[in-house]
């Protein structure tokens, strides 16, 4: 029975030891991309307590599913289980947007190679300048599967593939949803711009393609 004991013990501070080392491999793997994980579930849930809810529930689950992850790209892995979390919070609150996708984008998206990725376009500048409470604003009033795209891609510096495993769609989808969110996002600017200009504002040629 001593022995049996002793065994008992060795295995439960073998367990111990490797709960540890999960977490701390977790703890280095997720942590660094905690301020990305919540600026998307911001733009996504488009309420701080709601996002902040949203994100605590990730780091939940990708706590208990690290065992699955296989690397080597942690913040896209984040992203996929945050947006399952936000998806099943709006079926929750029916609230599921589905997502639509123009014919009229696919040319645009077709005129550039899929495995060329474009240089930094007036709409990153735009934005990256997160202090602007109307940008945040005229992104978070696009369409959910347009607001996700254009984030994950212009805020997140994802490429389209990662964005397209993120959303689990076709890279030629990300691409038109990310023309036609642009276009959105130009118009949206343009018409605020010509509304209510402001010293200083940025000139409407400037959000032009």
């Amino acid at each position: 029975m001593a022995a049996s004991g002793t065994v008992g013990r060795d295995t439960m501070a073998d367990d111990a030891v490797a709960d540890q080392d999960r977490m701390r491999r977790f703890h280095d793997a997720a942590l660094p991309c905690l301020d990305d994980v919540f600026t998307l579930a911001r733009y996504l849930m488009r309420n701080p307590s709601d996002a902040e809810d949203a994100v605590q529930e990730c780091y939940l689950r990708a706590l208990r599913h690290f065992d699955t992850y296989r690397g080597p790209a942690m913040k896209p892995w984040l992203f996929a289980i945050l947006r399952n979390v936000c998806n099943a919070e709006f079926a929750r609150r029916g609230k599921e947007e589905v997502p639509t996708d123009y014919t009229a984008d696919d040319s645009a998206a077709e005129e550039m190679p899929m495995w060329q990725e474009p240089q930094a376009s007036p709409e990153s500048s735009i934005l990256r300048q997160q202090e602007s409470a109307a940008i945040r604003r005229l992104v978070e009033e696009l369409p959910r599967p347009f607001r996700e795209v254009i984030v994950l891609r212009e805020i997140a510096d994802l490429s389209y593939q990662e964005i397209a495993e993120v959303a689990g769609v076709p890279v030629g989808t990300v691409m038109s949803r990310l023309a036609r969110a642009r276009a959105m996002l130009r118009s949206a600017w343009n018409a605020a711009e010509t509304a209510s200009p402001k010293p200083g504002s940025m000139p409407a040629s400037r959000v032009s393609p």
